[in-house]
């Protein structure tokens, strides 16, 4: 395991949410934590927790490192209103740091042993949309032992997407870790968006390790670009990733039952350039129906990049 996609150890906290009970827990403790950066845990009671969010909490620029730990027990809810968390270096609203926004290695933000329910970003068209629960752009950005559940975005557009992350822009292109998460799980669980149901991204390379997505839909209509009166999107029913020299590694992970309007049921890959490479190991992808199109011998996947997807150990029907 990469030491970038394992958990950070959280036994020294710079912060604490909660003060032992459930009603100590709030959305404005969490807004004001994050906002304050470092290592952040909670103590919420033994048993778990929902907290309501009433804001969306965001990272300040100046930060160098944020780190949210539920510690199993912490499900943050966007209400069915609003995204739940924010990171963008571009925003000089969160403070502005650097000259190179798009290309700056800090904050680094780790989620952790959390649960994201019911964001929606509908209407949030700010850098393109989408990141029902998370949208990011800049710095550093990884997700482990996780769960996304009902999360959505805006239904319809060509190239928005990520009902549960959305992300643009990685210091010097390093990837995003995912790792031993849940994308949906189950029936009525998952995410929907235009495009990527659960991740969605621009340039932007992942690896994603022993994590489960499934249940989720790409609902637009129409592909990208739009097909003339459409408004555009319905692709990749789990992942929906588009740009130029990326890379996509998926290894030790299931994805079922994911649905895509138009192409890539499981996943849409599209390198412009045909610089981008798709790697699939020790994997299951089953039942990701393409209501439009797939590439030819990959069942669930539409595929634009270099060469052919590298697939080794896995089952793809």
């Amino acid at each position: 395991m990469p030491a970038a996609a394992r958990a950070v150890d959280t036994s020294k906290p710079a912060r604490v949410i909660g003060k032992g009970t459930a009603a100590s827990c709030t959305s404005s403790a969490v807004v004001a934590a994050v906002a304050k950066g470092g290592i952040i845990t909670f103590n919420c009671g033994p048993q778990p927790v929902t907290i309501t969010m009433k804001a969306t909490a965001k990272v300040r620029n100046a930060s160098s490192l944020v780190v949210l730990d539920g510690g199993g027990l912490v499900t943050l809810s966007g209400e069915g209103k609003r995204r739940i968390l924010y990171q963008n270096t571009c925003d000089q609203a969160q403070g502005w740091t650097t000259s190179h926004c798009q290309n700056q290695a800090t904050p680094r933000l780790v989620v952790q042993n959390l649960r994201f329910a019911d964001g929606n970003s509908t209407g949030q068209r700010a850098e393109g949309g989408g990141g029902g629960a998370i949208f990011v752009r800049g710095g550093r950005f990884s997700v482990v032992n996780s769960t996304f559940v009902r999360n959505r975005c805006d239904s319809t557009g060509p190239d928005l997407g990520g009902a549960a992350i959305r992300v643009l822009s990685q210091y010097n292109n390093q990837p995003v870790y995912v790792t031993a998460s849940t994308f949906g799980g189950a029936n009525g669980q998952g995410g929907s968006c235009s495009n990527g149901g659960a991740l969605s991204s621009i340039g932007v390379s992942w690896v994603v390790l022993n994590s489960v997505l499934s249940y989720n839909s790409a609902i637009g209509a129409g592909a990208n670009p739009a097909r003339a009166g459409t408004s555009g999107g319905g692709s990749g029913g789990a992942i929906y990733a588009d740009g130029n020299n990326f890379t996509i590694r998926i290894a030790g992970t299931r994805v079922e039952h994911n649905k895509a309007k138009e192409g890539g049921g499981a996943i849409f890959f599209v390198s412009n350039d045909r610089t981008g490479k798709l790697q699939i190991e020790s994997s299951t992808f089953a039942s990701n129906p393409s209501s439009g199109f797939e590439t030819t011998g990959y069942p669930g996947i539409f595929f634009l990049g270099s060469g052919k997807p590298q697939i080794s150990g896995s089952k793809l029907r």
